[in-house]
């Protein structure tokens, strides 16, 4: 199936802890174990990280910011700020930081991937290039699952890395992304800019919802 019929099929309508911030998580129909939900949390240990294709995010995915550049995203930020106890300022801050990207769609099947910025549209068939187990400073982990473009012509970024609470295969139902052309090993200090894509069907309030609610 292309993703030109996925969209036209589509009629209706899956964050994380990045730097030790818990992201609300929706389990989308699926009830997570005691298990599973340490590990969203980024409580595991090596033994239970195991590689993942590209293929674990395929799909048709919209970003959350413009989300956020609307104002729709203020009473999620309000519950942050009221569980964390800093301002709503702050909070909005941090996210806006985090969720900024002109990339408004992502397109993923099989080993390809493209990127959609308005009518401008870039692609590649990327390479996997294994993952790495990362300790942020409050203690907890997370892991990013890294892959590589290798065609010289292509105008998509060179380097890629997904982070979405899950170590081991498993479909994606949401994700922060971090991309460049540098090098996996720049990428991987990046911390304070993950863009964040949820699946393209879901509606606005479903998006609000879920990072309410969960």
């Amino acid at each position: 199936m292309t993703f030109t019929s996925i969209k036209k099929s589509i009629l209706f309508g899956l964050l994380c802890t990045v730097q030790g911030v818990t992201w609300a998580h929706g389990s989308h129909g699926h009830t997570m174990s005691a298990e599973e939900k340490r590990i969203t949390q980024g409580v595991f240990t090596d033994q239970q990280v195991a590689a993942r294709p590209l293929s674990d995010w395929d799909g048709v995915w919209q970003s959350v910011y413009p989300l956020l550049q609307k104002g729709a995203l203020t009473p999620v930020f309000e519950a942050k700020a009221a569980a964390q106890h800093t301002s709503i300022a702050e909070i909005t801050r941090y996210y806006q930081t985090g969720y900024q990207t002109d990339i408004e769609s992502i397109e993923i099947e099989n080993d390809k991937v493209e990127f959609i910025r308005g009518k401008e549209k870039s692609a590649c068939h990327y390479q996997n290039a294994g993952y790495k187990i990362l300790t942020y400073p409050s203690g907890k982990r997370g892991v990013r699952y890294l892959f590589e473009c290798r065609d010289p012509a292509s105008h998509a970024p060179r380097y890629l890395q997904f982070s979405d609470h899950r170590i081991a295969p498993h479909h994606s139902d949401h994700f922060h992304i971090f991309l460049g052309n540098d090098s996996q090993e720049a990428l991987l200090k990046e911390m304070h800019h993950w863009p964040t894509y949820f699946p393209y069907q879901m509606m606005d309030k479903e998006i609000i919802d879920d990072m309410l609610h969960h």
